[in-house]
């Protein structure tokens, strides 16, 4: 598992016009192959009547598999262009269709290029980029007296909160990035003063936006 990547949002959709063609570019996550396969189906089924459904996608920690479809626009002016975004922009496990209808201008294969490209990186501005992190998620119980001063610590900290379960005691979890564990455990044991039972958890990534 890859220590920390970068991929879309989630879905996400965002329309531009060039020389009266409408290009519109859709987004999603996929984690196979399948999954960007379906996606692609979907996105063609639902315009159906367009001029040109073009796709592109990356799947895997090291980009093991990645497929451009320029459906019909000559070739290597739409779905090369929009890979080489996915690929700038550092994302993994991305699938992205950009669904032209033509405008009765025809744009060249520069301008075919630029377009897609255009369609593409502004789409994904819309839809946002989310950094995913690996994390250990660690469950730690406190009495109910410890619970204001530890919850404003950890949120001040590089520590995340993902859940926080009221019973006989508190329990809270705590996304701590992997090299950190050992941190954090003498971390809230000197915040604690030794008052927590803490369990190491599985490992999960923490999403956090970033800005493009």
């Amino acid at each position: 598992m890859l220590s920390q990547y970068l991929t879309v949002k989630g879905y996400g959709e965002h329309e531009i016009i060039i020389q009266k063609s409408r290009f519109i570019a859709y987004f999603n996550r996929a984690t196979t192959e399948n999954e960007a396969q379906n996606f692609i189906q979907e996105i063609k089924k639902k315009h159906w009547d367009a001029t040109h459904n073009c796709s592109a996608y990356l799947i895997g920690e090291n980009d093991l598999i990645q497929k451009a479809n320029d459906d019909g626009e000559p070739s290597g002016t739409a779905g090369v262009p929009m890979l080489e975004v996915l690929k700038k922009k550092g994302l993994k496990d991305t699938v992205v269709v950009v669904t032209r209808y033509f405008g009765g201008i025809k744009l060249g294969a520069g301008g075919l290029i630029r377009a897609y490209g255009k369609a593409v990186s502004e789409g994904l501005s819309e839809t946002g980029i989310v950094q995913l992190t690996l994390t250990r998620l660690m469950h730690t119980s406190i009495d109910y007296t410890l619970l204001g001063k530890v919850e404003n610590e950890i949120r001040s900290s590089n520590f995340s909160i993902k859940d926080i379960q009221y019973s006989d005691s508190v329990q809270l979890d705590i996304l701590v990035e992997e090299e950190q564990v050992e941190d954090y455990l003498n971390w809230i044991i000197e915040l604690t003063q030794g008052k927590n039972t803490t369990k190491e958890g599985i490992l999960m990534y923490r999403e956090q936006q970033v800005v493009i």
